[in-house]
Parts: C-alpha cells; structure tokens; sequence
C-alpha cells in the first residue's frame, strides 16, 4: 500500500489567495514607547527606517486591510498590574515596564485603532505566549495573518514562528516591520523565511485589493 498525504495537504507554495473573512492583519509594539526616541537607547538606523518606511506601510496595510473586510489587530507592550509583577522575565530583565492605560502604552497616532479593532496587552515576545490573540482569531474564523511591526528580529521573528507551529498561515510585510539596524531586520527575514510567505506591502495592498 503507498502511503501520501491528503490531498488537502499538499501545497504547491506559501502564497495562497487571501480570503477576508480568513485573514487578519497584526500590527506590533507600533506604541508611543517604542517610538520615544529621546528617552530609549540610541538606534538612529531604527527611527530613520521606521519613520520613512515601516509606519507609512503599516497604515496603507490597514487602510487596504479596512477597505477588504480584513480583521485589523493590534497588540502593545503593556503591564496588566501596577507594579508589573506579571511581565515575563525576560520583561523583567529587560527593564521592559510599560504601565496599565499610560501614554508609553498607547499605539502611535499616525497608526491609531478605529471603532470595535481590538488593541491585546501583552508582556512576552510572541503575543502567543502571553495573551489569548489566538482563542480570539480562531473565534472570528482566521487562518492566515499578516505581520507588521517592532522588532523585526524579536516580537515579529517570534511571532512569525509560534503562528506556523499553530497551524497558521504567516505572512510577513517585509517592509512594514523594522528593528534596530538594517542589517539585523534583513539577517531576520532570512532567518525566519522558513516560516512564513515573505511580501512587499505593494504585493500585499494588491492582493488584498482582490480579497473576496
């Protein structure tokens, strides 16, 4: 007897049709802390890629993501407690202490979340480990979910993984994430390519335009 897998099974490629009902488009730490330049370390390559690249392509995601029907999420780094006690270690180690409802938690106004997006706290890399992101897109019906944000090589690069090993399908926005040099964000989307359907934000906003 030949023994092969299911039919459904098979994929030629990582770069199946969108489908808006299925897909979900995730937008990371993109929070006024992050963007607090003047009072996080010096990472001039960071700011520059951010400001010119990653956060312009995030809102034309969204704004596209919107336009088809697609599930807008958002997550930021964010105590649940007031003296954070339940931040993860590496949080803690870090010195990572982002206080309940406080501006350094906030998402960014040029990204700002509209009516009934959901904004989940989280205080671990991969928003998996930390919150309920993935009891909430099954609840909706989501199987597929776009990637954006900080740090490429960290939040983005961790999520990216746990999504695959869940049984997701992950799409990362090469150009709508960014980390603290160019060379770290590029050494990381070829790390974690493995795991996920790599696209521009133009092929995306395109595809996304034919969503149905």
């Amino acid at each position: 007897m030949t023994m092969k897998p299911r039919p459904q099974d098979i994929f030629e490629t990582r770069a199946q049709p969108l489908v808006a009902q299925r897909t979900g488009l995730l937008i990371i730490d993109a929070q006024n802390w992050v963007m607090d330049e003047e009072n996080r370390q010096p990472r001039p390559e960071f700011y520059e890629a951010a400001r010119t690249t990653a956060i312009p392509n995030m809102a034309r995601l969204a704004d596209a993501s919107r336009e088809a029907g697609v599930e807008v999420i958002y997550t930021v780094m964010e105590n649940f407690t007031e003296d954070g006690r339940d931040r993860s270690l590496d949080y803690k180690l870090s010195n990572f202490f982002i206080p309940k409802g406080s501006w350094d938690a906030k998402v960014i106004d040029e990204l700002t979340p509209q009516r009934d997006e959901m904004v989940i706290p989280k205080t671990s890399s991969s928003l998996f480990n930390s919150t309920n992101f993935e009891y909430l897109v099954r609840n909706i019906g989501l199987d597929t979910i776009i990637v954006t944000g900080f740090l490429t090589d960290q939040c983005v690069d961790h999520t990216i993984r746990d999504g695959a090993d869940r049984g997701f399908h992950m799409i990362c926005a090469t150009d709508a994430c960014a980390t603290d040099t160019n060379a770290r964000h590029e050494a990381a989307l070829n790390a974690f390519k493995g795991y996920c359907r790599s696209e521009t934000t133009a092929a995306l906003v395109e595809a996304l335009s034919g969503c149905k």
